[in-house]
């Protein structure tokens, strides 16, 4: 009985006292988290936008309109996604916001053109009407990105 007794505390000892493999969830503290190549990295596939002109815009005038603030939403995942928030006022109730998202140039800059379009034959109250939105610009590759809206800078970012 005492010989089964130690060899259960012995092995029990053994057990308890190895280190476990390091897995990707059990890296010591000390160890470098590194980017994964670019190669790997998820193509840029622009997201929907919401603002985008629509066909019938055609027939549309196309009016400005006026910007209080900008901003980016940057989201802390891998590849980091960018969104551009803005608000504002249309020029009337019957306006309707749209923009324009264009790809990033040679010199990493992504330009957004936001506009409104009004059907020229509707009659409307002349009053501004607020509004608030959030565009989804997308990800990028590694780089220093900045973001114009309408010609004014709205934010940066490094990917």
């Amino acid at each position: 009985m005492k010989y089964s007794t130690i060899s259960f505390l012995l092995t029990f000892l053994v057990v308890s006292c190895t280190t476990a493999p390091y897995t990707s969830t059990n890296l010591p503290p000390d160890t470098a988290v590194t980017n994964p190549p670019e190669s790997t990295m998820p193509a840029n596939e622009p997201p929907a936008n919401p603002l985008a002109p629509q066909p019938g815009d055609v027939k549309f005038t196309r009016g400005n309109i006026f910007i209080q603030e900008s901003g980016l939403l940057i989201r802390e995942s891998f590849p980091p996604q960018i969104s551009l928030s803005f608000s504002g006022d249309l020029p009337t109730p019957c306006h309707e916001l749209r923009a324009v998202i264009n790809p990033s140039d040679t010199e990493n800059k992504i330009i957004v053109d936001a506009y409104s379009v009004v059907n020229p034959d509707m009659v409307c109250t002349q009053v501004l009407k607020p509004f608030q939105e959030s565009i989804d610009l997308g990800t990028f590759p590694s780089g220093h990105y900045t973001v114009w809206l309408n010609g004014e800078m709205a934010g940066e970012f490094d990917t």
